[in-house]
């Protein structure tokens, strides 16, 4: 069913998800020790985003995502097919100006995706191809940072971008740390 996702509103959505997911894979299988050698262009990218650590010491630290951003997300018939289907193929984050309704954003941090908001000018800031960089962001999000600064590198792009965590309470920030309602609870026990 996530082959589907976005599918008429975006159809280079979900191939674009699977790309960043096979980035996200393979920095894992580093960070396990089940592979030794890192593929030229995770190296490129890795020090395209961030040229002030070492290569590997980047993928130690950093996760890969794909981003959902709109303008209102959220109004839909299926918001719990959604958020599942984007969390399925590696979502990380949504930014919007503001979600349809609650139960979107509620959906979404049930599956451990984060729910960012931003300026109305952000989807004029984004492209389709760019990276967000976010430098110590579970440091931020465990901290309660209402504001993060986040690095957008594109082609020809290297720019800062405001995004906003508002309203997000304690429990909330848990689901997301533990990667989504059904580890929150599996985490009581």
């Amino acid at each position: 069913m996530s082959d589907y996702t976005l599918s008429r509103r975006d159809p280079e959505y979900v191939p674009t998800a699977k790309a960043m997911q096979a980035l996200e894979d393979e920095r894992r299988a580093f960070v396990k020790g089940e592979k030794t050698e890192i593929s030229e262009y995770l190296k490129k990218l890795a020090s395209k985003i961030n040229s002030e650590c070492s290569v590997e010491e980047f993928l130690r630290n950093t996760g890969f995502g794909s981003v959902v951003y709109a303008v209102k997300p959220g109004d839909g018939s299926a918001r719990e097919q959604a958020a599942s289907c984007q969390r399925v193929l590696g979502g990380l984050a949504n930014i919007t100006v503001e979600y349809a309704t609650k139960r979107y954003r509620s959906n979404l941090v049930n599956w451990g995706i984060i729910p960012f908001t931003a300026h109305e000018n952000i989807i004029n800031e984004l492209d389709r191809n760019d990276y967000i960089y976010i430098p110590e962001m579970k440091t931020k999000f465990i901290n309660g940072e209402k504001t993060i600064i986040a690095k957008v590198i594109g082609e020809n792009k290297n720019k800062e971008i405001e995004l906003r965590l508002n309203d997000v309470t304690e429990e909330e920030r848990q689901v997301i740390l533990d990667g989504s309602l059904i580890n929150f609870y599996s985490n009581q026990k």
